[in-house]
């Protein structure tokens, strides 16, 4: 069981998901990998100023860069189409800066918040050590670290853009995916092509304006192991809170009624029950929230939390 470091430089970057993206390094089962990120717009430095285009970008590619700085891709020995990858997230440090915005994205969302025009731009300094975040403005919130993404590769041959998140995972945006969960990921191609990136120090459920707290990263600690089997055709957290299921669609009505279908699965799996035993007792024990609703593609998750159910 090895620990591996991946530092952000070009053979680790990228900002497609695909099977066709060489591997950045291979591991056994059991390795664990520390990672360090850049932010979600491949800054290499602090916002020099309160305005997107501020700071020092990584060199990239627009055409295969387009999306959301990622490292890796991670290649995992014996796992297969069929598994599933299990990912554990050990430790999560982010940088000690980030940048958050309203104004530019998907357009339907902008004109829902009446932000069409301009933006509003703020830096943030982050206090690791008292886990507070600190705006340009003088605004104050706690710290809660999460990657916005962790995806595995997504079957076919064509690469696809990081900004929408699907059954290989991808842009999850998910606030409970902290510092203690163990990710389950449907296995599409060889190696699993695991990544990650698009590091948040602090976000609400629903990522109601256009971004989170958006901040490199120093140090994400994930460990891998492969399951011979497929638990679910989607992804599954085990968070501290409890184990939750997501929902992605461009409609946040179909976003919900499918994390709630993936914990009908879920429950079935874990208890054995039959399916409408199954959504009698998610309606009874199951929170359904709001992942995210500013992408174009909307995201809902149910948690089940422990001890709400008594076996």
């Amino acid at each position: 069981m090895a620990k591996h470091i991946i530092k952000p430089c070009r053979e680790t970057l990228h900002g497609t998901l695909g099977g066709n993206i060489p591997p950045a390094i291979r591991i056994q089962p059991g390795d664990s990998i520390e990672f360090s990120a850049l932010e979600a717009d491949w800054r290499t430095g602090r916002c020099t100023e309160p305005k997107t285009e501020s700071g020092v970008f990584f060199p990239r590619d627009r055409e295969t860069d387009c999306g959301q700085a990622l490292c890796g891709p991670v290649y995992v020995e014996g796992a297969k189409p069929g598994m599933t990858l299990a990912v554990s997230v050990n430790e999560l440090v982010p940088g000690d800066w980030g940048w958050s915005r309203v104004g530019l994205g998907d357009p339907d969302h902008l004109k829902r918040i009446r932000c069409e025009e301009g933006e509003y731009f703020l830096t943030w300094e982050i206090d690791r050590k008292k886990r507070i975040c600190t705006s340009n403005e003088g605004h104050k919130v706690p710290m809660r670290p999460f990657m916005g993404i962790y995806a595995v590769a997504p079957a076919g041959n064509e690469g696809i853009t990081t900004h929408y998140p699907g059954p290989y995972g991808g842009n999850m945006d998910c606030k409970a995916l902290t510092q203690g969960s163990i990710l389950y990921f449907p296995v599409f191609q060889e190696g699993a092509l695991f990544s990650t990136g698009d590091g948040h120090a602090a976000q609400g459920d629903g990522e109601m304006g256009c971004t989170a707290i958006e901040c490199p990263y120093d140090k994400i600690l994930l460990s891998f192991e492969v399951i011979d089997r497929q638990v679910i055709s989607s992804p599954v957290a085990r968070t501290p809170e409890g184990w939750v299921t997501f929902g992605y669609a461009e409609d946040l009505t179909d976003a919900t009624y499918m994390a709630l279908d993936n914990m009908v699965k879920l429950l079935m799996e874990l208890y054995g029950f039959h399916y409408r035993e199954a959504l009698t007792v998610a309606s009874i024990s199951v929170d359904m929230r709001v992942t995210q609703i500013v992408n174009g593609i909307r995201g809902a998750h149910a948690v089940l939390p422990y001890g709400s159910i008594i076996v």
